[in-house]
Order: C-alpha cells, then structure tokens, then sequence
C-alpha cells in the first residue's frame, strides 16, 4: 500500500465557515468511501495505491480533521462534530449516498456518522477498526491491556486538563521536528505483531509521512482529538440503526494501544454491530485489513469471513 504522487488538497466549507481539507483517490465514478485517520493523522495516511481501489470501484474520500493539516480548528469540538465535517465535503462534492470507515482515533468519528440524524439515509454502511471506547464505559476497564504510553497520552487518571494539553504538545513538537521519533517511541511499547507490521520500510515511510502532514501547522488536531476523547462523544452509541446502515468492527486481539476489550464493548452497545476479533493481529494489523473492509463497504455481497466472525446478525 503507498500513496500515488503527492496530490494537494481540495477544501469543502462547513455551515461554520471553516474549511476542511479533503483528497479523493480511486475510481472517479466509484462508490464514495470516507477514510477518517487515526489519532495523530491527516488524509495522507495509509490507504490502497489508487488503482487498487479503482478496480475495486472505490472513491476514496480522506480528510484532515479540524487542526490537521491543511484544516482550520474547531476548538471544543466533540466526536459528533465530525458528522458535519463528512456532510460538509460529501455536499461540496454533490455526493448523496456514502460509506464511512475509520481507523483507531478516527473509529468514534465514523461511528458519530452511523448515529447522526442529519447523515441518515445518506450512510449506506460504517466500518470501524481497532477503535477506543467512551472514556466513561460502563463496566470497561478502560487501561487494562493499554500500553503506557497511550495511557499516559490519554492522560488516564489525570484531572489537569492543562497537564494533558502540555504533554501532548511536546510530543507533537517533537515529532514534528522528526516524524521518524514518534514512530521509534511507538516501537518500543509494540506488541510482537505491531513490531512485524511495521518492518516494512512501506509502512513506515507512509506512518511518518501523515504525522508529518498530521502537525506541519501545530498540535491542535492531536490536542482537540484527545479532549474530545475525554469527553462525553455527543451522541448514543445505541441510537444507531444497524438494519439501516449496518455497522462492522475489527480488532486485532493483541492491540495493545486500543485493547481487543474497547472494541468487543463498543459492539455489545449497537445494537446488530457485526465484531471481528483476528488472533495473532495487532494495531497497524488495521492497514491490511482495509482493502477487504472497503470490499464490504462497497459490495452488500461480499465475503465476510465468517471464521472470524462474532456475534453477526442472523442471516448474515
């Protein structure tokens, strides 16, 4: 997987007058798909070389969220907001019908468009990969199987707001000074599985390349993203209506920066969530994962892998 060229974003205008930065790839007249990146990301994340999703019939549409990138901030934003952020861009691009994916920080945000009253009959599918659950879930030991660092990052246990934003914005200076230092702080609480991902120089080139894009105009995307973890997310996980606009969850069972536990939750509050949990999978396990997630998201009739399968809907 590797980006084609370095294309330049395209900007859609929120009801709000801030604009969001956007890149279409794949097949032109494709189904549209929206990519939404990881925490930290932007939309020069890791997705299909784009004639891979051509012939797949993929428009793949990812964004910077508000703070990334080329993207203006949205102080205070909560996980919902990112609704208006896919509204925004799908009507600039005349789209009526789309499918959703998110991966790890961006999964609350696909999940915010499977719930959103504005979005439905417009949301034709939602897929979510190795997602955090709610801060506040009920009856989730919210740390158990997360590395330090991420617990740390979260600000787990932490009340100091002040503290939280100070932390993460060293850390973002110094990734922005050398992306390759975020990834080497990431490898040494990897799991065996994550560390076997991303040996490939692939991967690595294009994690670097979206932490570099994610913090080239500052910690704001990262900032907000965390704060709006810890927060309530502004809509009802159980409000989704999966016979509607199905929804899938996949998780690597050794994911040590969103532990298997936050993803198995998340399912057990929509009601009709498929939940894929792969042994032997991890984190970044997410990137390989994608082209066939995008074959479910597009095709109604695709092959599911019904031994990895948990908990599908009857029929299915």
């Amino acid at each position: 997987m590797t980006r084609d060229g370095e294309p330049g974003a395209d900007f859609a205008e929120r009801e709000d007058s801030r604009r969001v930065a956007y890149e279409v790839t794949g097949a032109p007249d494709g189904f549209p798909v929206f990519l939404l990146h990881g925490t930290p990301g932007s939309r020069r994340g890791p997705k299909p070389r784009g004639i891979v999703l051509y012939r797949m019939g993929v428009r793949l549409i990812a964004y910077d969220r508000p703070g990334y990138g080329d993207s203006d901030r949205r102080e205070d934003r909560d996980v919902a907001d990112a609704a208006r952020d896919v509204e925004a861009i799908a009507d600039h691009l005349g789209v009526q019908n789309f499918a959703v994916v998110g991966r790890s920080g961006g999964g609350p945000h696909a999940l915010a468009c499977a719930a959103d009253a504005r979005l439905r009959g417009r949301v034709t599918r939602v897929a979510v990969l190795v997602s955090l659950a709610p801060w506040n879930a009920i009856e989730l030991d919210w740390v158990n199987g997360m590395n330090t660092g991420n617990v740390r990052g979260f600000g787990v246990g932490s009340p100091d707001t002040a503290a939280v934003v100070e932390e993460i914005r060293q850390r973002a200076e110094r990734a922005a000074a050398d992306p390759r230092l975020l990834l080497a702080d990431l490898r040494t609480e990897m799991s065996t599985a994550d560390r076997r991902a991303v040996n490939d120089p692939a991967l690595r080139r294009l994690i670097t390349d979206t932490y570099a894009e994610a913090l080239r105009s500052g910690p704001y995307g990262w900032i907000d993203d965390v704060l709006a973890f810890r927060r309530p997310w502004g809509f009802d996980l159980g409000a989704i209506d999966t016979s509607a606009t199905p929804v899938r969850l996949w998780h690597g069972a050794d994911d040590n920066f969103s532990p298997v536990s936050h993803g198995r939750w998340l399912a057990a509050q929509i009601p009709g969530a498929e939940m894929e949990v792969q042994p032997g999978a991890a984190h970044f396990d997410a990137v390989e994962e994608l082209p066939r997630i995008l074959r479910w998201l597009v095709d109604p009739d695709a092959a599911i892998g019904a031994d990895l399968l948990i908990g599908a809907r009857p029929g299915q």
